[in-house]
């Protein structure tokens, strides 16, 4: 089963009795808020649930696996999650 973000709209406007509408706004705000955090190599940390930012990959000689031949991987930034105390102690006691 996946949550999406339907999903989590409809939770937070049935927990906070707003409008289903009002709810998306809220829900895309705090993304939003999230991605222009991290494009700014800024570090986002929700206490107790988890914290994100931006790691750079360098660049590596990588391998096309139909073909075997060896391709050059350009350096990347990649998002990174780290869950916070909270999170982890919620998945580990069920």
């Amino acid at each position: 089963m996946t949550m999406t973000k339907a999903d989590l709209v409809e939770l937070v406007a049935s927990q906070t009795d707003v409008a289903r509408k009002q709810a998306d706004e809220i829900v895309q705000v705090v993304l939003d808020g999230i991605i222009s955090a991290l494009h700014r190599n800024e570090k986002v940390e929700l206490r107790g649930f988890g914290s994100f930012r931006v790691r750079q990959r360098g660049a590596r000689i990588g391998r096309n696996p139909k073909t075997g031949a060896r391709v050059q991987v350009p350096p990347k930034r990649i998002p990174y999650f780290k869950p916070g105390k909270y999170l982890r102690e919620a998945l580990l006691s069920q």
